[in-house]
């Protein structure tokens, strides 16, 4: 009886053993558990090679208006801030004392015109009678003189009118381009001082330019591609990135800023829904070609260490390792990949400060591609 009991005992110490032992590895499994992380796609797709800058939209051309005489503001044909049609009437300057000056000058040359045709007629007679012996013929010279000069007279006062009626002209201000006014810069009854006085500037914003600077290390490499035709520009407006405008390189300064090292450009936009505006500042990527076929990963997957950028991969099992890449460069939120990772892998995206080589991952959200 004894010896069963030892053995009952024996084998119950065994168990509770077992059973301890069975919990212990349990809770080792357990003790890691799976990380969360985002994750995206490696992918092949062509991708531009672009260069980056920061610009400014400045109109297209812009004329400030002044007067070309001096008077009176009578009359203003336009709004503040509105379309402008090249040649369309914006200011009409009281015009009473240039038609007095114009009646002046139309009096003055009726005057001389009559004297003109009688100096000629007394040059006639004077000619008839040296011919004849009757006078002598410096006194027809004296009168073919006289009429001669009488004819440079009219010639003066003809100039006089035609100056008169120009100026006269000049109380009807028109706009010399097409474009959108700016402000009044003086109203209606204030005395104007010609080619003194600011009246309003016009701005043309169909086609608008935008100028931007890149560094002269990147001169040689636009001027290559410049020579196999217009290059792209495609311009973003912070806050509205979802909208890019096209446009195309239309200048490069002849001179490299020596205090800057950078070398100033502008493009040209269309503009024709006036999005645009002068003065606004836009994130400006000047297109050189299309890289095809490069294999790009989201920006966010690439982490950096003192060896070198590298990424966490993801295998079929949803285990990790990382892996060192030679990063190209980064366009927008995309990076591309000359070597290290092939298209089609999947890399983590957020979470990699709690990985290391051989964990698990799930996923916070569905794996996506660019």
């Amino acid at each position: 009886m004894r010896n069963n009991g030892w053995i009952v005992g024996a084998l119950v110490c065994s168990i509770v053993m077992f059973a301890g032992c069975s919990r212990e590895e349990g809770m080792r499994s357990d003790a890691i558990p799976s990380v969360a992380v985002r994750v995206g796609q490696a992918i092949q797709k062509d991708m531009p090679l672009e260069i980056g800058a920061i610009g400014a939209v400045e109109a297209y051309r812009s004329v400030t208006i002044m007067p070309q005489i001096s008077a009176q503001i009578q009359n203003i044909h336009f709004q503040e801030g509105q379309d402008i049609a090249k040649n369309q009437l914006l200011y009409g300057l009281n015009p009473a004392s240039l038609k007095e000056e114009l009646r002046q000058a139309e009096a003055k040359l009726t005057k001389d015109r009559a004297q003109w045709e009688n100096d000629k007629v007394e040059a006639g007679r004077y000619l008839f009678l040296v011919e004849k012996g009757a006078v002598s013929k410096s006194d027809y010279d004296k009168y073919r003189t006289t009429a001669a000069t009488q004819g440079e007279i009219v010639r003066e006062s003809q100039a006089a009118v035609d100056k008169a009626r120009l100026r006269l002209g000049y109380c009807d201000i028109r706009s010399p381009i097409a474009g959108r006014a700016g402000t009044y810069l003086v109203n209606k009854g204030a005395i104007v001082s010609e080619n003194q006085t600011n009246l309003v500037v016009i701005n043309q914003i169909k086609p608008i330019y935008a100028r931007f600077a890149v560094a002269e290390k990147y001169l040689p490499e636009i001027k290559t591609y410049l020579r196999k035709g217009d290059l792209s520009v495609i311009a973003v407006v912070p806050g509205q990135e979802q909208r890019k405008i096209m446009g195309k390189l239309v200048f490069i300064d002849n001179a490299v800023d020596t205090e800057t090292g950078m070398i100033k450009m502008k493009a040209e936009f269309p503009n024709a829904d006036g999005f645009l505006w002068p003065g606004q500042f836009l994130n400006i990527r000047l297109q050189l070609s299309i890289e095809k076929g490069v294999c790009v990963l989201p920006a966010a997957a690439v982490q950096m260490s003192q060896d070198g950028s590298y990424v966490f991969v993801v295998k079929a099992d949803k285990t990790v390792f990382h892996t060192h890449v030679t990063v190209n460069r980064t366009v927008g939120e995309e990076t591309i990949i000359s070597k290290g990772v092939d298209p089609g892998a999947t890399v983590v995206t957020d979470g990699q400060l709690k990985l290391r080589d051989g964990l698990k991952v799930e996923y916070k959200e569905p794996a996506t591609g660019k």
